[in-house]
């Protein structure tokens, strides 16, 4: 029989190689996970080097028989789509520069500051994750055509700024509470005026939250289809996931082209992220923690 030490022994012999089981089991999933994830877009970049005729023949086949580069070139002259480019550039960066600046401020108040009303507001701007903003589309409209701003790109700015407020604040606000307070009360010793410690002592600490704010918020400007389809009618306006459309013809749909500027579109998103992808995980892990 063994003995009782023997059995102890055994136990942490045991216990790691759970460990290691799980382990292997988790990165099975996530390499599996990422196949799934990457795949589509290793396939969406083939077809853009493709003829829409090889298309159909080989859907699935990443190495095209002849690479043809000129897809890009047609997409981006044919379709005016440097027109759409600019655009959603344009929009996109007006619109994150706003969220992050009022959000950032608004969130400080909040978070830093004891006044009547605070906790009341603060559930306001928390009350926008229950309404989605597309459900207010019909007053929307009225607004902006009470404002004379349908067929302008500041109606989606001002969209996206009043439905990107809510996140921001939440995510914020409990950034600006785990700072000490300490800091604040040195720089108010030194003189200092509550924007020159906003700006000067807390935006700094709170970059990773920034990061991911700008992030989230520019892949939902950048990728909506849905508020340019309603306010945007003329065709030089026109953002890149609204000008996609005029690659589907009523009878023909020539999907080389079509491919070449989903490749185009995605390349903002991915420097962007690239750029910030070391703030944006920093971000996402301290809130969690938080």
């Amino acid at each position: 029989m063994s003995t009782r030490s023997e059995r102890d022994g055994g136990a942490p012999h045991h216990r790691s190689a759970g460990r290691f089981v799980g382990s292997a089991l988790v990165q099975l999933v996530l390499i599996a996970y990422g196949i799934i994830v990457v795949y589509p877009l290793l396939i969406m970049l083939a077809s853009s080097l493709k003829t829409t005729g090889e298309i159909f023949a080989n859907p699935l086949s990443l190495i095209p028989e002849t690479v043809r580069l000129v897809n890009y070139v047609d997409a981006w002259n044919q379709a005016n789509f440097g027109t759409y480019f600019r655009n959603s550039i344009f929009v996109c960066a007006v619109s994150v520069a706003l969220i992050l600046f009022f959000g950032s401020m608004a969130a400080y108040v909040l978070a830093r500051f004891s006044f009547p009303g605070n906790r009341a507001i603060y559930l306001l701007f928390l009350a926008g994750f229950m309404i989605p903003i597309r459900l207010a589309i019909v007053p929307l409209f009225i607004m902006m055509r009470d404002l004379r701003l349908l067929d302008t790109l500041w109606s989606l700015i001002l969209v996206y700024v009043a439905g990107g407020m809510p996140f921001t604040i939440f995510l914020m606000v409990n950034f600006f509470r785990h700072i000490p307070r300490d800091l604040e009360d040195a720089a108010v010793l030194d003189g200092a005026g509550p924007f020159q410690v906003y700006y000067q002592i807390m935006l700094p600490l709170v970059r990773p939250a920034l990061a991911t704010v700008g992030l989230f918020h520019f892949l939902n400007v950048w990728n909506d289809f849905f508020f340019p389809l309603i306010f945007i009618r003329s065709e030089n306006l026109r953002t890149v996931p609204l000008g996609v459309s005029t690659f589907f013809g009523e009878y023909t749909n020539d999907w080389a082209l079509m491919f070449a500027a989903l490749s185009i579109s995605i390349m903002p998103v991915i420097a962007v992220y690239l750029l910030a992808s070391k703030q944006f995980i920093a971000g996402l892990t301290s809130g969690a923690i938080k």
